[in-house]
């Protein structure tokens, strides 16, 4: 099951970035297919928290050149990076809990955070890291 396809329209014009996008696409295409094949829970729970530990790695090295760099919009990325992994872990733990299962519905808010993240916030410090020299 594709989840979310990588598309140049995704790139932020920074390799290291791209890939660990494309990473995390395949990631959460990883955790689609899981669900739709029938997987057990053990399964779907092992690729979420590789979902999990990617986007904190991620997350920490967008912030890390972000802060380096002195990216004038690092405070609200810095937030929505944090909503997102608080909405994660939530997610996390209440399928480990046996609360909730993964569904379609995890999945589309999955994919269409990531693309909106990438479109809306990612795609702004592009540019101005391109002006640092970052590429």
């Amino acid at each position: 099951m594709t989840i979310l396809a990588w598309s140049p329209q995704l790139s932020v014009n920074i390799a290291q970035f791209d890939d660990q996008h494309q990473k995390l696409i395949k990631l959460i295409n990883d955790l689609g297919a899981a669900m739709s094949s029938g997987q057990g829970a053990q399964v779907i729970s092992k690729t979420l928290r590789g979902v999990i530990d990617y986007t904190a790695t991620h997350f920490a090295a967008e912030e890390k050149l972000m802060t380096a760099h002195g990216y004038p919009e690092f405070r609200q990325h810095k937030l929505e990076h944090d909503a997102l992994v608080k909405q994660v872990l939530e997610l996390r733990d209440k399928l480990e809990r046996g609360n909730i299962t993964v569904s379609i519905e995890t999945m589309n808010f999955l994919r269409k955070w990531l693309t909106d993240h990438i479109l809306k916030t990612d795609k702004k410090y592009g540019p101005f890291l391109n002006d640092k020299g970052i590429s």
